[in-house]
């Protein structure tokens, strides 16, 4: 059954994750841990499929991760004509807008900013990890290094987002991101990146709550809202994440 062969894949790029990417995690959440606890704020953008959801506000995640959140919206309401638009144009493709987002965004030098990109070649993504880190930011990508180093960067500088930051996290996806064959189709089917970078978030972020634990600090943490006082506790948890910062 494809289902079979579905939680096979899987499970191998789970693994492999787990023997491949622990002292990159290790490493990566002592320095976010450091700077939390000097004060930095800890960003996060995903230009893919599912970190901003899964990743920010959470019931058991860090209050600590805040989101950066970018809507780009033209309204032009006028009848069908052919040929009137030659289609979306993103903002990971636009030059320049790295620098909108960072001067319209609260990033100041020593933050920590995480950007999650699976095939890692476009602009934004790269340009925005080249600025932040000469600002002195920790730049951190969640990213697959097999997938990316088979791609041609759109970014001036040749560089890829595994190439542009200073700490990366291979999510051990394959090239294309589909891990079950179908013959009947002439493709692939199942994506592995979006449950590969959750199990990485989550990895990364126990390990930061266990590092700020092991110097003295307890950081807020996001109880479910369905769990008896949660309304208090949360309030309590971003009450302190507002002072300190963690």
């Amino acid at each position: 059954m494809l289902m079979d062969q579905y939680f096979e894949a899987m499970k191998g790029v789970l693994a492999k994750v787990e023997t491949t990417q622990r002292d990159a995690i290790e490493k990566t959440a002592e320095e976010i841990a450091r700077r939390l606890a000097e004060g930095a704020v800890w960003h996060l953008l995903d230009t893919g499929h599912m970190l901003m959801f899964e990743g920010v506000g959470r019931t058991g995640g860090m209050m600590a991760v805040r989101p950066i959140k970018i809507t780009c919206e033209i309204e032009n309401p006028v009848r069908y004509r052919p040929g009137a638009s030659s289609g979306a144009v993103g903002y990971d493709s636009i030059s320049g807008f790295a620098d909108y987002g960072i001067g319209r965004s609260s990033i100041v030098a020593g933050d920590i900013v995480m950007l999650g990109s699976v095939s890692g070649y476009n602009y934004f993504p790269v340009d925005l990890a080249l600025k932040t880190r000469e600002m002195g930011c920790l730049t951190v990508a969640l990213t697959s290094v097999e997938y990316s180093s088979r791609l041609t960067s759109r970014h001036p500088s040749g560089k890829r987002l595994f190439e542009a930051c200073e700490h990366v996290l291979d999510n051990c996806t394959n090239y294309g991101d589909t891990l079950v064959p179908v013959e009947e189709l002439g493709q692939a089917i199942c994506p592995a990146s979006g449950v590969s970078a959750s199990y990485i978030m989550w990895a990364l972020q126990s390990t930061v709550v266990e590092k700020l634990l092991a110097m003295g600090k307890k950081p807020g943490v996001y109880i479910s809202n369905h769990m008896p006082g949660a309304a208090q506790i949360n309030q309590c948890g971003l009450d302190q994440y507002e002072k300190k910062g963690y």
